[in-house]
């Protein structure tokens, strides 16, 4: 019997277009689901009704959700592209700033990308230090994964594509070039290579569908 891995995401989400990354670099073929978070399918609950969220990658019927669950286990099922170190510590590390991003920085930029100006303020307050952090893990490296894209780099496709959404649409600039050249020239880098160009949405439709939001 064939191969089936079967992705349930959504066009503007930046959580199941890292696991759509992961995918190509792997060299992965699978079949993508476009999910109305409006009206979830009775296959997305079917397949995650514990969060009822996506991103769910289902593998020859198994399902499993939470991207960087995910990312896992792309790599520890597929050969080819590695997203995780090989030594134990490395890995180690690579989770911990992983974690980071979602855990420490994301919800600081989540905010106020949904809930207008009132969270810029904060937004600005609270962002620098935490990507002094991550300008500092960078060090002299190419990407946080070394010369090639990792876990971490596609966990931080949030701040390479999706703040720089945010800060055109607001006006607020966060990734100040001045400040975080190491992240700047990573996130400049990252989102033009070949593979991710392939998995970020239309900047302008993102722009257009927050500016939306805000207005609503």
């Amino acid at each position: 019997m064939a191969e089936e891995v079967v992705l349930f995401g959504t066009w503007g989400s930046a959580f199941s277009r890292r696991v759509e990354l992961a995918l190509k670099l792997k060299g992965v073929e699978y079949k993508y689901m476009e999910e109305d978070l409006s009206n979830k399918s009775p296959l997305l609950l079917k397949y995650n009704p514990i969060h009822k969220k996506i991103p769910v990658l289902v593998h020859n019927g198994k399902p499993i959700v939470e991207s960087q669950v995910i990312l896992e286990y792309i790599d520890e099922t597929w050969q080819g592209h590695s997203l995780l170190p090989k030594d134990p510590y490395e890995r180690a590390i690579a989770r911990f700033w992983a974690k980071f991003i979602d855990d420490k920085y994301f919800p600081v930029i989540f905010k106020p990308l949904w809930f207008k100006e009132k969270e810029h303020e904060k937004a600005v307050e609270e962002a620098p230090e935490l990507l002094k952090f991550l300008e500092d893990e960078l060090k002299e490296k190419r990407f946080f994964g070394g010369e090639s894209i990792g876990m971490v780099d596609i966990v931080a496709n949030i701040i390479a594509f999706w703040q720089g959404i945010f800060e055109e649409a607001s006006g607020v600039e966060l990734l100040a070039k001045e400040k975080f050249p190491k992240l700047t020239n990573w996130s400049h880098e990252f989102v033009s290579n070949s593979v991710v160009k392939e998995c970020l949405p239309p900047r302008d439709k993102v722009i257009a569908y927050l500016r939306k939001r805000w207005e609503g």
